[in-house]
């Protein structure tokens, strides 16, 4: 049934005359809101104000690695490169035939004696041949005889008129040519004896085999090697310096070799020194002998030779890590206080990783390693200090922080 119908009570009247008040809660919640959001705003500001840093980073203190420039002497010292070869080496395979090889008898590394034989050939058709030749040889030999005592005869009957003069010159002229054919004969025969024994190739001396070049079957020809013969009972350092070193290495100058295929160091005194330049490369062959009896040195292998030269002279050493060198010159970071001062002094020389300067850097400053790409003349620093042999391993581990020595054109 529809309400509208219904008669109104004085108290519907009254409602519709006079409307409910909003509640007064509302506003106080979004006030309440609008500063809570205000306060967690200005709480994160503050925060991050609090962790940036007012202080210039300019003016901060730089960590660095720092180490003691050492006092010393310094000599310089020259190397060169070169190749340790034996005493004597032979490339043995025939030298007078062409034939198949029938035989190789040794392998690398085995040791042989003087004569003993390496390989043989198969020469069939050379000893056939030398044969025919010795028996030619002593066909002629024995036909010669007969002639020469009928020409003795034939002489002996010049006296009774037996024989005309003629005829006993005629059969000693022919005894004097089957002498001369004899003698050809005897020569030919000497050269196809050669020849044979050319087949079976021996050792010239004592020493161990280095290669093998050929195997049975193969067909070889004069010059070709079949074994490689070396003897390192003494091996021959051999190198080229320049012209300009000539009196650097003088007879007897001790010398030290750097043996790279071992790794081992060994000492020695120059044996010999070319009197003349090579007219191509303008530099002077030089020889050192090693005594090499336990044959540990592989010979045809690479050495370096190291010659000190001149007076030693007084320097102050640091590390190549820590300088910047230009030229004659190196720039490295001292350390004067807290701050770190750029200077620059002249290099006496270098060896392995130190850097030998002028005592005008007085030894006992203290030298910034590891930090120095970053400095600039002036700047303030915090230094640890290291020991002088660990700088270089410390600027290795540390990657792009540490300065690598800088070397300028």
């Amino acid at each position: 049934m529809d309400n509208s119908l219904l008669p109104s009570t004085p108290a519907d009247s009254a409602e519709r005359s006079h409307p409910r008040a909003p509640s007064r809660s509302i506003p106080v919640v979004i006030a309440s809101g609008v500063l809570g959001v205000l306060g967690i705003g200005f709480m994160l500001v503050y925060r991050a104000e609090a962790g940036v840093s007012k202080v210039a980073l300019a003016s901060t203190p730089k960590g660095v690695t720092a180490i003691v420039a050492r006092e010393t002497t310094y000599r310089e010292t020259h190397t060169y490169v070169g190749t340790l070869r034996p005493w004597v080496e032979a490339n043995v395979g025939p030298q007078f035939v062409s034939a198949y090889v029938d035989t190789v008898l040794v392998r690398p590394g085995a040791s042989v004696k003087r004569n003993e034989v390496l390989a043989t050939l198969d020469c069939r058709n050379t000893s056939a041949s030398s044969l025919a030749v010795a028996a030619e040889a002593r066909a002629i030999d024995t036909h010669q005889k007969a002639i020469a005592d009928e020409s003795a005869r034939l002489n002996s009957m010049l006296d009774g008129g037996f024989v005309s003069p003629n005829e006993a010159e005629q059969k000693e002229a022919q005894s004097a040519t089957e002498q001369a054919q004899l003698a050809s004969q005897k020569a030919k025969l000497a050269a196809t004896t050669l020849a044979v024994d050319d087949c079976v190739l021996r050792a010239p001396f004592d020493g161990e085999i280095s290669v093998r070049s050929i195997d049975p079957g193969a067909f070889v020809h004069p010059g070709t090697s079949i074994v490689t013969l070396v003897d390192r009972n003494t091996v021959r350092m051999t190198f080229e310096v320049p012209e300009i070193d000539f009196d650097a290495v003088a007879q007897k100058t001790a010398v030290s070799i750097d043996v790279l295929a071992t790794g081992k160091t060994t000492a020695g005194a120059i044996s010999r020194r070319s009197p003349a330049a090579d007219p191509d490369t303008r530099t002077v062959h030089v020889e050192v002998d090693l005594d090499n009896a336990n044959h540990d040195i592989p010979v045809n292998t690479t050495g370096e030779v190291k010659i000190q030269v001149g007076e030693p002279k007084p320097a102050s050493a640091v590390p190549l890590v820590a300088a910047s060198i230009t030229g004659s010159k190196a720039a490295v970071f001292i350390i004067d206080g807290d701050v770190a001062r750029k200077r620059t002094f002249e290099i006496e020389g270098e060896q392995g990783s130190d850097l030998y300067l002028e005592t005008t850097l007085k030894p006992g400053s203290r030298i910034v390693t590891e930090g120095r790409a970053l400095l600039a003349d002036g700047d303030r620093v915090t230094a640890r200090d290291v020991a002088f042999g660990s700088a270089l391993m410390n600027s290795s581990a540390a990657g792009s922080g540490a300065s690598a020595p800088e070397v300028k054109p």
